[in-house]
């Protein structure tokens, strides 16, 4: 069997920021311009106003099949997944996604080209802990990527926590949460080079 290497969706591999504008195009027909390139969150990102009520739910439903298959990748990710694809390493994407879209995500990703087979969506928990804790534990994987640090609370501790740090005006990839992080890396592409150079280092 393959070492498996976990990773997260939006933020890691797939481009959200900018089906979020495309989304808001989609249902107000308007293309918002960037307000701050720095900005996490994207309602932070686009000039956006926050939507409450109708306008909120007449948004929400643009984020249908059709959104959840389509999303971009992210520059360099797809060239990233081949790397470890290519070193050995099968690749699944562990996303927070309702059950309902795993199968559009799994279609995106194959479409941008990923060698990613499996999706596994996780439903929130209520609590403290990761969502994503309790399909890790069940998948084994040696490391684990994400771009949002509370995804990290409670990973087993023989995962190997990698952190995409992305944007940082309102990041949550702050505080004392930073102590479960193995490492930091600013995208996908960066935590590829890092592990396949760590993995020749520690060859005998």
């Amino acid at each position: 069997m393959k070492p498996i290497i976990a990773l997260d969706a939006d933020g890691v591999l797939l481009d959200y920021h900018e089906a979020y504008r495309y989304a808001w195009n989609k249902a107000f027909d308007v293309m918002p311009a960037i307000r701050d390139p720095q900005a996490y969150w994207p309602i932070d990102r686009w000039n956006v106003r926050r939507l409450v009520g109708e306008e909120l739910a007449h948004f929400r439903a643009s984020f249908d099949q059709d959104f959840w298959s389509t999303i971009p990748a992210i520059n360099g990710a797809v060239d990233a997944c081949l790397r470890l694809h290519d070193a050995g390493y099968e690749l699944v994407c562990v996303s927070a996604i309702e059950s309902q879209f795993q199968a559009a995500r799994l279609q995106n990703l194959r479409d941008c080209g990923f060698p990613i087979q499996r999706v596994i969506a996780t439903a929130s928990t209520g609590t403290h802990t990761s969502p994503k804790a309790a399909a890790l534990q069940e998948l084994h994987p040696i490391a684990f990527v994400d771009d949002y640090l509370p995804y990290l609370r409670g990973i087993p501790s023989h995962i190997h926590s990698a952190l995409v740090l992305r944007e940082p005006n309102g990041s949550p990839n702050i505080g004392e949460d930073q102590a479960v992080v193995h490492s930091r890396h600013a995208d996908l592409a960066e935590f590829a080079t890092w592990w396949l150079g760590a993995e020749r280092r520690c060859r005998p």
